[in-house]
């Protein structure tokens, strides 16, 4: 039996390290699987894809004739890692800006994601038609290094959020309510796939809010158009209102008191999805404080150049882990992994995101793993927290095809080092992601045995 070892050049250029597509059968056997419905694992294991889909999965598997054999002994298959909230082309290095809206820039970013497990992005809010459209295309198309969904501009307030600079073909920001229903038209005219608000203040930092008229014109609007609205929020009290407005995702968590039992009865009677968002606020003082996580190698990789010598600085460190925003970051994070606990507890729908790429200290495929850390520390269980990013992540997108390992479902798979379901940790020993045939290493390329 010959071993390979995944390149360092399929990593970089996010080309296949094991296979081009094709239509021969391919089994990897004697695998744990994790099958993303939260059901326990299968030990010894086969599953077979053949132009990426999964033919069969499970245990004494009949394999069809010339299907290529691949021993992946004492690894783990679960499904690839879906995120409903992240965001692409936002930045470069450390500087952020809409000139880095290119499709270079997401493809790189892309290839990242899927380098550490995540086959699904939705980038949330914040996108450039005439780029991200026919990127999102050539992505259902297998053409990306991972798929692509999300949200054709989405809907800011004037003057207030979201408080950054951006183009106005990146972002609208409507003064009154028929305003709105045309952004919102034009929205669904493009394809998009959500429709994003913006309703937090940021701490006060902004003196204007989204105002009552246009968030009931946009889920309103949205609705005859047939899409749901995601709303960013923080406080309890905006949650409360857009809830109360009819949205259909609160795409953060509510960070700054515990959910009511009232709210917690609307989502979960109403069927409105949750995302947490929790390592939103971790990663504002996480790199400052130097957290052991991000120190170890698997994180060190995912990081630009210009990123690791600024967080590495100790004058940026000084700056960061002690202040106002330092200080909201961490009761924000506290709050934020209570409420979690409380809604999953209570049967409310929840999402899996992150907002990674949204800045660059919110790092694509880092954050994701980072949210599946939190999420076990916020007191759910391993097989819990993966259920969330995969089964529960693409039922947010309605998406059937993916999210578990099953025949007829995408094969897109993260094979991994060890057993997730006792230790969310081994989540982070990628071996190799699948996605459309091929398969990639993992940001530190680890071995994996060859073929039978």
């Amino acid at each position: 039996m010959r071993r390979i070892l995944l390149t360092t050049a399929a990593l970089v250029m996010g080309a296949p390290a094991l296979a081009a597509p094709t239509s021969v059968p391919i089994a990897l056997t004697h695998v744990r699987i994790i099958d993303g419905t939260g059901a326990a694992p299968i030990e010894d294991a086969t599953v077979v894809m053949q132009d990426g889909h999964i033919l069969a999965a499970g245990k004494h598997v009949a394999l069809p004739k010339h299907t290529r054999v691949l021993d992946r002994s004492g690894d783990t298959i679960m499904p690839g890692i879906i995120s409903d909230h992240s965001h692409v082309g936002q930045y470069d290095g450390v500087t952020t800006g809409s000139r880095f809206y290119t499709r270079d820039n997401i493809i790189a970013a892309l290839s990242q994601y899927r380098h550490y497990g995540v086959t699904t992005v939705t980038a949330l809010g914040n996108n450039v038609p005439d780029v991200f459209d026919p990127l999102r295309k050539d992505a259902h198309a297998g053409k990306t290094p991972a798929d692509l969904f999300g949200v054709d501009q989405g809907i800011g307030v004037p003057r207030g959020a979201p408080p950054v600079d951006l183009e106005p073909d990146q972002l609208f920001r409507p003064k009154t309510a028929d305003e709105a229903r045309q952004d919102v038209d034009r929205m669904a005219d493009e394809g998009t796939d959500l429709v994003k608000i913006w309703v937090d203040n940021f701490d006060g930092t902004l003196h204007v809010k989204m105002t009552p008229e246009i968030i009931a014109a946009v889920v309103d609007e949205s609705h005859k158009r047939n899409l749901r609205v995601a709303a960013h929020i923080h406080d309890l009290h905006d949650a409360e209102h857009v809830v109360a407005a009819g949205v259909d995702i609160l795409a953060h968590g509510v960070r700054d008191k515990p959910v009511t039992p009232d709210l917690v009865a609307t989502l979960k009677s109403r069927g409105i999805w949750y995302i947490a968002t929790l390592q939103l606020d971790e990663a504002s003082t996480a790199w400052a404080d130097r957290a052991p996580w991000t120190q170890t190698p698997f994180t060190i990789a995912g990081l630009s150049m210009p990123l690791l010598d600024q967080v590495r600085d100790p004058a940026w460190q000084a700056k960061h882990t002690t202040g106002k925003l330092a200080d909201f970051a961490r009761t924000s994070l506290a709050m934020n992994l209570q409420n979690l606990k409380t809604l999953y507890d209570a049967g409310v729908k929840i999402g899996f995101g992150t907002d990674s790429g949204a800045m660059p200290l919110r790092v694509p495929g880092v954050a994701e793993h980072r949210e599946l850390d939190l999420t076990v520390q916020a007191g759910l269980t391993p097989l819990e927290t993966i259920h969330i990013a995969t089964q529960n992540a693409a039922a947010l997108l309605n998406l059937p095809d993916r999210g578990v390992i099953a025949p007829g479902k995408r094969a897109d798979l993260l094979v991994v080092a060890g057993n997730p379901a006792t230790n969310i940790a081994d989540a982070h020993q990628i071996v190799e992601t699948w996605e459309n045939g091929t398969a990639v290493s993992g940001p530190l390329p680890l071995k994996a045995k060859g073929e039978n």
